[in-house]
């Protein structure tokens, strides 16, 4: 894999809406990443029921490997006829960036996407042509490190007061921020934030039509190894210990047995780090060679928590404590491998022990599907 794309969403509603008219689908392959933005006609239920109907049928079609022309002949044809002005309509932008870095882009009625690289918008080459009797907008071209598109709804460049266009606020105007705004390290879903939070000032607070921001930013994939758990079989010591430290990217232990295994393999001694300790969660530990030692079944039940809360990566950056710290690792990541060991616990299965902990596997697989969900790409060994 060549790069990654971290991909953040953000909406307003149009005010006094309980839907937002404007669509996002996300999907993650083997292959590529896909995003389909879709803004209905019109707001509220009905502009809703067809953006959503435009993304699902076009995401579903290009999951299953279908081509953009077939996409879009398929999203003219299914899409229901608007009585008043007598067409189907819902305009879309369609994103597709496979692994190795190479981009494929289609617009339909929608406002031109933002691209650039760092602090600078550049315009790639494109071209105009006709499918099924829209004319759309295409962009081939290969993205790396560092490169980002921000895709939007018409609802964004058209923000003012009580439906009255601020003239001061355009592509041209939208441009400057967002080139302003990116920085390396700033989450993708933290930018579109931004943006949208803008749109809604300028609104004054009152939305005149839906608003959607899909901040796109190209990376290096980052590797986590997690190891979990000691191996069933003792024999089996050194074979998972070569595998964790032949592994790229940051290295991490769950479980204070499976540390010391580690460090005997090593020949190295594991130190505890006691201004690590937070109420609840115990203490993580030091090991030269590898990034993270924390306890096993706690902290990876309120790491589990951490994820299907969406903790902002900000604050659990700020956190000391392993739970916090292992999540950060993982929701930062792109390439996730855990090597699970099969060894049984007996401390977990006494009578005062919560039963959640006893069942740290079913933790490990719930885990798992929610980092998948996240679109991690994830491995497993188990031993």
């Amino acid at each position: 894999m060549k790069i990654s794309l971290d991909i953040g969403v953000s909406q307003l509603k149009k005010y006094g809406e309980e839907l937002c008219g404007d669509s996002v689908e996300i999907v993650h392959t083997e292959q590529a990443n896909i995003v389909v933005l879709s803004d209905g006609l019109g707001s509220g239920v009905k502009a809703n029921i067809l953006s959503r109907l435009t993304t699902k049928t076009a995401a579903s079609m290009l999951r299953m490997g279908g081509n953009i022309d077939e996409v879009i002949d398929t999203v003219a044809k299914t899409l229901p006829i608007d009585k008043v002005i007598n067409a189907a309509y819902s305009t879309f932008s369609i994103l597709q960036v496979q692994n190795n870095g190479k981009l494929n882009l289609v617009e339909y009625d929608n406002p031109g996407v933002f691209i650039g690289n760092q602090n600078t918008l550049f315009n790639p080459r494109h071209e105009e042509r006709t499918v099924a009797g829209k004319k759309i907008l295409e962009y081939e071209f290969e993205v790396d490190e560092q490169d980002w598109l921000v895709l939007t709804s018409d609802g964004v460049l058209n923000a003012g007061i009580r439906g009255h266009m601020n003239v001061r606020w355009g592509w041209d105007r939208m441009g400057r921020f967002i080139e302003e705004s990116y920085a390396v390290e700033k989450p993708a879903c933290e930018w579109a934030n931004e943006i949208t939070h803008l749109c809604n000032t300028l609104y004054g607070e009152e939305p005149g039509d839906d608003a959607t921001v899909v901040a796109v930013k190209v990376k290096r994939p980052v590797h986590v190894t997690l190891l979990i758990g000691p191996p069933k079989n003792s024999e089996d010591d050194l074979m998972v210990v070569r595998k964790l430290m032949e592994a790229p990217g940051a290295k991490v232990i769950c479980g204070g047995t499976t540390s010391e295994i580690v460090a005997r393999v090593l020949g190295r001694k594991v130190f505890v780090d006691v201004s690590s300790v937070e109420e609840g969660i115990p203490p993580v530990g030091m090991l030269p060679g590898i990034d993270l030692i924390t306890e096993g079944a706690v902290t990876l039940v309120r790491t589990l928590e951490h994820i299907k809360a969406n903790t902002k990566l900000k604050d659990l950056k700020a956190g000391k404590d392993g739970a916090s710290r292992l999540t950060a690792l993982l929701r930062s990541a792109d390439i996730i491998h855990i090597m699970v060991g099969r060894a049984q616990n007996e401390a977990l299965y006494c009578n005062d022990v919560p039963a959640i902990y006893a069942y740290k596997h079913h933790v490990i697989r719930d885990l798992i599907n929610s980092l998948r969900q996240l679109g991690k790409d994830i491995t497993e060994d188990y031993f």
